[in-house]
């Protein structure tokens, strides 16, 4: 049985990568917070494109963004830690800079911007849990991912908020979101960039390189994109099955989604440690049967009478967003815990490949099952989830990769790192 990590704030601020990151994390969700939810509008009623020309731009965007992970996970073995961490915020800066640039009608320019803020937005998970993994290890390291999503959501929420609340202002209010954003990335950057992490790629020998390949963990990246379906339920399946199928207030789409934000800030570290007696891959496996049943759950409150339905909803999507939240403590975490220190950045990077790609394709997905009726898509959805939680609780593998030990043997050392604290330390640069 694992051990379990107790729960010490200052502790945990420290492994996540200290004050000053927990601030640029905190500064540049609130930024993404402000214009990702509204993009799609900005291009129709700023720039006043066609929505599907401002769709197809979007996705591009998100697609080309995948093609450029690979190279982020080369640049992560080769000990980069806060520079690509800062790099990720900076492309994001120069498509803010670029959607402000655009002229009314130009598709292209527009697709450009989607471009680097794709761009941004996909390198940014990998060189985050590749920094925290960097400074932290075993269940603390699982506390510290925990940490950083609680707080990303917290900056996230915030920003959706502070965005629909200035709506009002019309065009001249998205525009002038769209520039704090950019100013919110550059800062995020400078901040980031300021706590100097980087890792020392020769703490793995030549014959570490050559005898430890990165583990494949095919069955585990398959089952990730069924997994991340999850994360578009409150979005884009919840609305749309209250809204067009139960003919539902607006209102009860807008609470699930403020509830699961929520949920995820308060719970998402203290479910995480709760979990950290268990294995990681059994956690895993777990919240896909939790997700599964919250599935059904979806499809038994469906089928009641329309005055129930939407509060029977509200009511499983709890169930949904704790399956949520087990499986965002323990797939990055199992992914880390799997890679040799090596060929984390790569390991990584294949992970964000599986999660970006099951996020890109589950809207099509879910749009196509829905029509069909809620067996067809709630159903579909639990068979899936369910057959994948078999797949990796089942599944083989070498086992976690193995950390060095401190000559007296008395526990995991911490992986070789540079981390800029003090006077007394002079911070090295990545």
């Amino acid at each position: 049985m694992a051990t379990t990590t107790k729960l010490q704030p200052r502790a945990l601020v420290r492994a996540s990568g200290g004050p000053r990151y927990a601030v640029a994390l905190a500064v540049d969700a609130l930024g993404t917070g402000l214009l990702r939810p509204f993009l799609l509008l900005y291009g129709v009623t700023v720039l006043r494109l066609s929505a599907p020309a401002t769709g197809i731009a979007m996705t591009v965007g998100v697609v080309v963004g995948l093609v450029c992970v690979p190279a982020v996970g080369h640049w992560l073995d080769r000990g980069a830690r806060s520079t690509v961490v800062a790099a990720s915020m900076l492309v994001r800066v120069l498509g803010v800079v670029l959607l402000l640039a655009t002229p009314a009608g130009d598709v292209r320019l527009f697709a450009a911007a989607a471009l680097f803020l794709g761009i941004g937005n996909q390198a940014w998970p990998a060189a985050h849990a590749a920094l925290v993994a960097t400074l932290a290890h075993g269940r603390e390291r699982d506390a510290a991912l925990a940490s950083g999503r609680a707080l990303r959501n917290a900056g996230l929420g915030t920003g959706a908020l502070l965005a629909t609340a200035c709506l009002a202002g019309g065009t001249t209010a998205l525009q002038a979101l769209a520039a704090v954003t950019g100013l919110a990335y550059l800062a995020a950057a400078a901040l980031a960039w300021s706590v100097h992490v980087h890792a020392r790629p020769a703490a793995a020998t030549p014959e570490e390189r050559d005898d430890v390949p990165p583990p494949r963990m095919r069955v585990l990246l398959t089952a990730n994109v069924i997994y991340v379906f999850c994360l578009n339920v409150p979005e884009i399946a919840l609305p749309l099955v209250l809204v067009t199928q139960l003919h539902a207030s607006p209102m009860w789409s807008a609470a699930i989604f403020v509830a699961n934000t929520v949920l995820v800030v308060t719970l998402q570290v203290p479910v995480t440690v709760l979990m950290s007696r268990f294995p990681r891959r059994c956690v895993l496996a777990l919240s896909g049967v939790v997700l599964a049943a919250s599935y059904l759950g979806f499809l038994a409150a469906t089928s009641l009478g329309l005055g129930w339905s939407a509060p029977a909803v509200a009511a499983v999507s709890v169930v949904c967003t704790i399956g949520e939240i087990i499986y965002a403590g323990s797939a990055v975490a199992l992914v880390t815990a799997l890679a040799p220190a090596h060929v984390l950045g790569r390991t990584l990077a294949r992970f964000q490949l599986s999660t970006g790609f099951g996020l890109a394709v589950s809207p099509a997905a879910i749009t196509a099952l829905a029509p069909h009726g809620p067996a067809a898509l709630w159903g579909s959805l639990a068979a899936a989830t369910l057959l994948s939680a078999s797949a990796v609780a089942t599944e083989k593998d070498r086992g976690e990769a193995q950390r060095p030990k401190p000559a007296d043997g008395s526990g995991p050392a911490r992986p070789a790192a540079a981390y800029g604290a003090g006077p007394k330390e002079r911070p090295a640069s990545s």
